[in-house]
């Protein structure tokens, strides 16, 4: 990377969401990426009696397994917290208290180390992730699809985000949940309607496919969430008939981001004349048939569509510690860090445009997108 001239190795934390996650990368001047360990903890049992994410549960955990997972991470690289450059944790967007458990408990042990504490946005690590594994230079064109949001951004280099589009109002991933739980699928909801729609029939049922008709990239899921309860109301719910509704459900979500995804694709021109590439990136992004549904769109527009790994779509450490050691190398940080960053439950990549040009309402805490 340019201004890079050593090796830097960070340890990642992740606690956003409902998974305790740690990672030790080493980034070298060249710009790759060596994954020196990577440990993640779900809270799976604990949150699926309640079909979702309890905010205080996931809090708790986070608190009784960072630790330990912080540790375990450590022990496998076989170096001590002496040998690494900085300490990075997930500070926004996402549940206020497990953010605070990740960002106390990395801020400590930058403390007790003697090293810098980045605060990273959540965001950008999904927006970098691609770069843990692939070679994808700036610029490129972002889908960050998962339970939380939903936009197309522009990558124009580390830290400079441009907002093409929206959800505004609900998130694919939540849309994906709210159904489970309608038809009674369990928790977590994204795989098993996936699942399940594999034996269903597509065409099944018309469901709607919001804004697809409405000229630019914002979208919408919220009506087609009351759609999916109108249809699980309409006729008993029947093995054939769930799996017809999570088909159809699955499909309108797929034309959606596709249709989205080729109108996003077209007005995006890079000027380097490197060619187009296409970043989707979030938990929603493994689901294979809405992967298919880009990798058409982006065939058509001449695009090389670029998706992480399964296991860097969803939350991860690995994509923290990039995102910190990215911007330690590219001296977006100060040297010594940033003790006093606070916790933030929003935290657009595009702050500028969530000012002037909110997708929903801000509230008391801020822009949300």
């Amino acid at each position: 990377m340019p201004g890079m001239t050593r090796p830097l190795t960070l340890l990642g934390i992740e606690t956003s969401c409902d998974e305790t996650a740690a990672a030790v990368i080493r980034l070298v001047p060249e710009g790759t990426v060596e994954i020196l360990s990577e440990k993640v903890h779900t809270q799976l049992e604990e949150h699926a009696p309640y079909l979702g994410v309890v905010p205080e549960i996931a809090a708790r955990a986070h608190a009784e397994l960072a630790d330990q997972t912080i540790a375990a991470a450590i022990q496998e690289t076989g170096i001590s917290y002496a040998d690494l450059d900085a300490i990075a944790a997930t500070s926004g967007p996402g549940l206020i208290g497990g953010v605070l458990v990740g960002m106390m408990t990395g801020k400590a042990i930058a403390q007790a180390a003697g090293k810098p504490f980045l605060a990273v946005n959540h965001l950008e690590g999904h927006a970098l992730s691609p770069r843990l594994t692939h070679d994808c230079p700036f610029p490129y064109l972002l889908l960050l699809v998962s339970g939380g949001h939903c936009q197309f951004l522009e990558v124009r280099g580390l830290g400079d985000y441009r907002r093409l589009g929206s959800t505004i109002d609900d998130a694919a991933g939540e849309a994906f949940d709210k159904t489970a739980k309608l038809l009674g699928l369990g928790f977590p909801g994204g795989p098993a309607v996936e699942r399940i729609g594999a034996n269903g029939n597509p065409t099944a049922i018309d469901f709607p496919r919001p804004l697809l008709n409405r000229p630019g990239l914002d979208m919408s899921f919220a009506g087609l969430k009351t759609a999916v309860a109108r249809a699980a109301e309409a006729e008993d719910l029947t093995e054939s008939r769930i799996a017809d509704i999570c088909a159809s459900f699955q499909a309108a979500i797929v034309d959606v981001l596709s249709e989205k995804a080729r109108r996003a694709l077209e007005a995006f021109n890079p000027a380097n004349g490197t060619g187009k590439r296409f970043v989707v990136a979030g938990g929603v992004a493994s689901n294979q048939a809405i992967r298919a549904g880009l990798e058409t769109a982006a065939k058509e527009s001449g695009a090389v569509l670029i998706a992480p790994p399964m296991r860097h779509c969803t939350d991860n450490a690995a994509m923290i510690a990039l995102a910190g050691a990215e911007r330690l190398a590219g001296g977006l940080e100060h040297p010594e860090g940033d003790l006093g960053a606070g916790a933030r439950p929003r935290w657009p990549l595009d702050e500028a445009a969530a000012k002037s040009d909110p997708s929903y309402t801000t509230g008391r805490r801020g822009a949300k997108a």
